[in-house]
């Protein structure tokens, strides 16, 4: 295991130096895959490594180096390296670390580490991928083909030191599970996949229940035929929502609000969605992936309202981009080892409503239910939005058949406004998600 003491020698080391600041993040981590293909395994890797990455502020200067190479020899070049690098580069105001008094004071433990993946014995590890895959491939005599299936899992220990005489530490760990099924008829051929990823491995969910949902999304795409140009309601169901939430998260980053590169600059106190719309960005939900203790600048994660019922409460900042925008850093600092801070969610997530996904397929009469979208055709400056998607047809609250090939097209400033159902399906398998929801009017391009 690393030793700290690494990063406090080296800060001390720094500061001899000239340096007026600084911060330092090491990580050591393990990670394992196993995928097969039509049951006969397909690539094996295992890895494991221990970084440090190491950033230096000489007054309004500063500069980032890394290193994979913790002998002292190696430490000792990295410093005299980043010293020089730092005096080189331009000034900058707005660069720094927190407040002292802003940094956490006390770390919780929210449940992030797991063992039992990493104790598998391998051959265990590979039976997981073979039986997902073999789950999807037994459902269905049309399920002829698989491009994989996957077992995987990681674990890493982070540590933090900053000049203000920070220091704090978190081990983590996920495992995950998923399959990619071929279904074919009569010449046709679709694909579909699923997937369950947990930091707990005895919660995911089991190969046989991923491999048959895997199989019915493939199953359900035969057939699949374009619809006619129309504006009809839109369900996007949880995967796709959570992708409509990301575009949220990337508009209300501070990055993007201080570049005037969002359409929610200056919309602070505004409504910018229905009244049904409540977003909130939280780190502390145990287990959670998206849940740390602390932020990559040591400020303590906290639960963060940014849209509550319609109206823009917050924008989620670091450290430089709250100083871009004289605000307060929100604790949404990542900041990975060779790089400067940014701003990244935690767990962003759409407040769950009260509907079922029954009960919103059921509300529509004639309108399009998205399982897949293609392209980044978002414009967040704009709220322009046009992807490419797939789906299942809904005609008098039923779904009735599959259609591919069009495109759905809005504004997000619209977009959100409609949001007419939210469903209450909310699932924490990413760090970005939403249950279920119905856009009471889109664009659909096809025939």
């Amino acid at each position: 295991m690393i030793d700290p003491e690494i990063g406090n020698e080296l800060l001390k080391k720094a500061k001899k130096k000239g340096a007026t600041g600084g911060d330092i993040v090491m990580v050591e981590s393990a990670s394992f895959s196993a995928q097969v293909r039509m049951g006969k395994i397909d690539k094996l890797s295992q890895a494991s490594g221990k970084k440090l990455g190491l950033r230096l502020f000489f007054g309004n200067k500063t500069s980032i180096s890394a290193t994979s190479d913790l002998t002292p020899q190696s430490l000792e070049a990295l410093l005299k390296d980043t010293c020089e690098m730092t005096q080189a580069t331009e000034e900058d105001p707005f660069c720094g670390l927190p407040e002292p008094h802003d940094l956490i004071k006390e770390i919780p433990d929210l449940r992030l580490d797991d063992l039992e993946s990493e104790n598998l014995p391998v051959e265990q590890k590979i039976a997981l991928a073979r039986e997902v895959e073999a789950s999807a491939l037994s459902f269905d005599p049309k399920i002829t083909n698989s491009e994989g299936g996957e077992f995987s899992h990681h674990r890493s220990h982070v540590w933090y030191f900053n000049s203000h005489g920070f220091h704090g530490d978190f081990p983590s760990a996920g495992s995950s599970l998923s399959v990619s099924p071929i279904a074919g008829k009569n010449g046709e051929m679709q694909r579909d996949y699923w997937y369950s990823t947990n930091r707990q491995f005895h919660l995911l969910q089991k190969p046989s229940v991923v491999g048959k949902i895997a199989a019915g999304r493939a199953l359900r795409r035969l057939g699949a035929k374009k619809v006619k140009t129309c504006e009809v309601p839109v369900v996007f169901d949880p995967e796709m929502a959570g992708s409509l939430m990301g575009n949220l998260f990337s508009a209300v980053a501070g990055s993007a609000i201080y570049r005037g590169a969002s359409f929610l600059v200056d919309r602070l106190e505004s409504r910018v969605a229905s009244s049904e719309v409540t977003v909130v960005d939280d780190g502390t939900i145990p287990g959670a992936l998206g849940s740390k203790p602390f932020d990559g600048e040591g400020m303590p994660v906290r639960p963060h309202i940014v849209v509550e019922k319609g109206k823009l409460k917050s924008y989620l900042l670091d450290t430089y981009t709250a100083k871009k925008l004289k605000m307060k850093s929100t604790g949404n600092a990542s900041r990975s080892v060779g790089d400067a801070p940014s701003v990244a969610p935690s767990n962003f997530y759409l407040k769950a409503g009260k509907a079922s996904p029954k009960e919103i397929i059921a509300s529509v009469k004639s309108g399009l239910y998205v399982t897949e979208m293609i392209g980044f055709g978002v414009n967040l400056a704009t709220g322009d939005f046009s992807r490419g998607a797939a789906g299942l047809w809904i005609e008098n609250g039923e779904l009735t058949y599959p259609v591919e090939e069009i495109t759905i097209a809005g504004n997000l400033k619209e977009m959100l406004l409609n949001i007419e159902m939210i469903g209450n399906d909310l699932d924490f398998n990413g760090s970005i998600v939403a249950p279920t929801l119905k856009i009471s009017k889109m664009t659909i391009a096809g025939n």
